[in-house]
C-alpha cells in the first residue's frame, strides 16, 4: 500500500502559500500595505492565537495551509481522525531560556505560566491538535540528520500499521514551517502530488528552505502538464 503526499502548506518571514493549488502570497510587501492575516488563513478564530509562542503560531499557522490545500475541511467542534507529528532542530530552546529569563527576573520564585507552557517541543502540536480537531497520534520526533524526511518516514509507518488514516507531518522553526498532509492512496483519490518517496528524496537533498518549496512546486507543474 503507497502513501502519498496530498498537500503542502508553508510559511516563512515573509510568505505563506499552498502547493497544490499554487497559492503564494507575499504577507511583507510594503507596495500592498498588508500584514499577516489569521482570519485569510484559519478557518474560524483561533482561541487564545496571542499568547502562543512564535514556534506555534508559525506550526498552527503551516497546519491551516496544509488542510486547505488537501481539501480537508475543518470547523470549530469538529472531530478529524488525523494525526501530527512535528520536528524542528532545536526542540522548544528557545521557550525555554524565555522562561528560564523571567524565572530570574522574577526573584527565583515563580515565572509566568503562559511561558511555561511551550517549554515542551510538542507544546505546537497539543495547540494545532485542539484548534483543529484532530484526534491522531501526536509526536514530537527528532534526528541527527535530516528531521524532516524522518518526520514524514514515522508519518508513515503509522499510516501503514492502521494508527491514523491520515497524517499531517512538517516541521516549525523560529522563523519558517512547512507541513505535510500524508495519506493512503485510496483515501486520497486525485488529489496527490507525489508519492512519500518521492517527497523522501526531495528532503533527501537537504536543501534551503526556499529551494524546497520551489522544489515541490515544480511537481505540481509537472503533474499539470501529464
Amino acid at each position: 500500500m503507497a502513501i502519498s503526499i496530498c498537500g503542502i502548506g508553508w510559511i516563512n518571514k515573509e510568505e505563506y502559500g499552498c502547493v497544490m493549488n499554487g497559492m503564494r502570497f507575499n504577507y511583507r510587501d510594503s507596495s500592498r500595505g498588508k500584514a499577516l492575516s489569521r482570519k485569510e488563513i484559519f478557518s474560524y478564530p483561533f482561541k487564545n492565537f496571542g499568547r502562543l509562542d512564535n514556534i506555534s503560531r508559525l506550526a498552527c499557522y503551516a497546519v491551516a495551509l496544509a488542510l486547505k490545500d488537501a481539501g480537508i475541511k475543518y470547523f470549530m467542534n469538529h472531530k478529524h481522525d488525523i494525526g501530527i507529528i512535528c520536528t524542528n532542530k532545536s526542540g522548544s530552546l528557545q521557550s525555554d531560556i524565555l522562561y528560564f529569563k523571567d524565572y530570574l527576573e522574577s526573584g527565583r520564585t515563580l515565572s509566568r505560566g503562559n511561558l511555561f507552557i511551550y517549554t515542551l517541543p510538542s507544546s505546537p502540536l497539543g495547540e494545532a491538535a485542539i484548534h483543529f480537531g484532530l484526534q491522531g497520534p501526536l509526536l514530537y520526533v527528532t534526528a541527527a540528520d535530516k528531521p524532516l524526511q524522518a518526520a514524514l518516514d514515522t508519518a508513515s509507518e503509522m499510516i501503514l500499521l492502521n494508527e491514523s488514516p491520515a497524517m499531517l507531518a512538517g516541521m516549525a522553526e523560529e522563523d519558517e514551517a512547512v507541513y505535510f498532509v500524508l495519506a493512503r492512496d485510496s483515501d486520497s483519490i486525485e488529489h496527490v502530488l507525489c508519492d512519500v518517496a518521492r517527497a523522501r528524496a526531495i528532503l533527501g537533498k537537504d536543501m534551503l528552505f526556499s529551494k524546497m518549496i520551489k522544489e515541490f512546486s515544480s511537481l505540481k507543474e509537472q503533474r499539470g502538464q501529464e
